[in-house]
């Protein structure tokens, strides 16, 4: 019946071309005639109907390791990934290839079923660089903090939550002890989703209920589709050729194997003197985050395609003593292209004389308004005779507004110093920072940083005078 159902499938999906072909008397005396050949075209477009009572009886002969029954929500994914958005499916299938593999050696490994492949697309589309408005990375879109639970962590040059084979290791691992709190796959993969802590009211308000589809109501709104998608997502990928989810050209992995470098590389000027492909460089490697490997005190293992891995594993010291010295030269030719640095801002103490207002001192010095509030605390434009303001600006142009206004020269004190900053430690308050710093008052500090209170957080930068 499968068989019957599947050749009226491909009869209305093959199109036919007919090509006339002419022979003609050649040097020998072969007499020519004419034939039609037929050339298939396969339409790739084609969407074939399907009802509910097909898709349920293909359903029930489906072998899973986890419990899966049809019903209109799922039917609903179902025609979702079928009919309305079928190249998201097609992308998947295309990089199944790549990726299932690693899967299901990692989810054999672990004893747990080999349906749970199937999360990664709902969680990533099967893309290693994805990204979630909330900050989740990676094929399996692990959080920061669960992550550095299970030894995925984070710097500014490598993310360990982009590297496939580690955030499968640890997917697993976090699916695992999911699965020995509640008993149940499916829970497991909801708390996956929307966390244990949800899953556990669920229950508790549902009186009990140990199931999916027993606590479906009380779940997050996003967690009650999360379930319904992942198995239509299994659905879909055992049944891609009934709905001619079939591919022009697929994505196959690239074969590869690891070389281990121990000092700071950028994959750039690696593929620039080895000849390796740094497109291939970078697919092999999603981990790194600005095409360099970081120098650290591990040894960093450098995923290269395994035609040319020989190599570079026998010719690595020259290759990476090159590098060295290219960067070498660039560091002392950017020394010496560097120009001139700008002066750095200096101090003076203008005293305020009748008739001042803000907006007529910001001019005279060449500032802003909102700066010289800053500088001195200042909440609101009220200034009056007599008053002190701290005032920063570079001394060339200093010079030149004394040149061009002798009030200036007789109204302002020159203080030949930059300003001085105060970087806050942890445990650190005003009153600790006015002790530590001689001649500095907790008013003055707050007046110089424009502060309403007395909180301070570590790492905050201080002017101090």
């Amino acid at each position: 019946m499968r068989n019957r159902r599947l050749f009226a499938l491909l009869s209305m999906m093959i199109n036919c071309v007919v090509v006339t072909v002419t022979f003609g008397q050649d040097q020998n005396g072969f007499i020519s005639a004419e034939e039609e050949v037929f050339e298939p075209i396969y339409n790739y477009e084609y969407i074939p109907d399907f009802t509910y009572d097909e898709v349920n009886d293909r359903v029930k002969n489906m072998e899973t390791g986890m419990p899966f029954q049809l019903n209109e929500t799922i039917f609903a994914f179902i025609n979702y990934f079928t009919v309305r958005n079928r190249e998201y499916s097609k992308m998947t299938l295309a990089r199944k290839e790549i990726y299932f593999p690693l899967f299901e050696k990692a989810l054999k490994k672990h004893g747990m079923p080999d349906e749970i492949k199937y999360l990664a697309i709902i969680e990533s589309g099967l893309n290693p660089k994805a990204k979630s408005y909330v900050g989740a990375m990676g094929l399996w879109q692990f959080m920061p903090a669960t992550g550095r639970v299970y030894d995925l962590h984070v710097t500014r040059d490598i993310d360990d939550r982009m590297d496939p084979e580690l955030a499968t290791e640890a997917a697993c691992k976090y699916l695992k002890s999911l699965h020995r709190m509640f008993g149940d796959w499916e829970l497991a993969l909801a708390a996956y989703n929307c966390g244990p802590g949800n899953v556990r009211k669920a229950i508790r308000r549902s009186g009990g209920k140990k199931t999916f589809w027993g606590i479906y109501n009380r779940l997050p709104r996003e967690t009650r589709g999360y379930i319904p998608q992942f198995q239509a997502i299994m659905y879909v990928f055992k049944y891609a050729d009934e709905h001619n989810l079939i591919l022009e050209d697929g994505t196959f992995p690239v074969a590869h194997e690891s070389v281990n470098f121990d000092q700071e590389v950028d994959l750039n000027r690696l593929a620039e003197i080895s000849g390796v492909c740094l497109e291939d460089l970078e697919f092999l490697n999603p981990s790194i985050l600005r095409n360099k490997i970081p120098h650290s005190s591990k040894s960093f293992a450098l995923k290269v395609p395994k035609a040319q891995a020989e190599y570079l594993a026998a010719n690595k010291h020259w290759i990476l003593d090159t590098i060295s010295i290219q960067h070498e030269r660039l560091i002392a030719q950017q020394i010496e292209e560097e120009p001139e640095k700008k002066q750095e801002p200096e101090k003076l103490i203008y005293k305020v004389q009748r008739g001042d207002a803000l907006g007529k001192i910001a001019n005279r010095y060449g500032i802003t308004v909102s700066e010289i509030k800053t500088w001195n605390g200042l909440y609101s434009n009220t200034i009056k005779v007599g008053q002190h303001l701290t005032i920063y600006q570079n001394s060339g142009a200093f010079e030149r507004n004394i040149a061009a206004d002798n009030t200036t020269k007789q109204d302002a004190t020159f203080v030949k110093e930059n300003p001085k900053t105060y970087i806050v430690q942890p445990g650190d308050s005003l009153w600790l920072i006015a002790k530590k710093l001689d001649g500095v008052s907790i008013e003055q500090i707050k007046r110089l940083n424009k502060l309403n209170n007395n909180n301070i957080k570590p790492g905050q930068k201080l002017i101090i005078g």
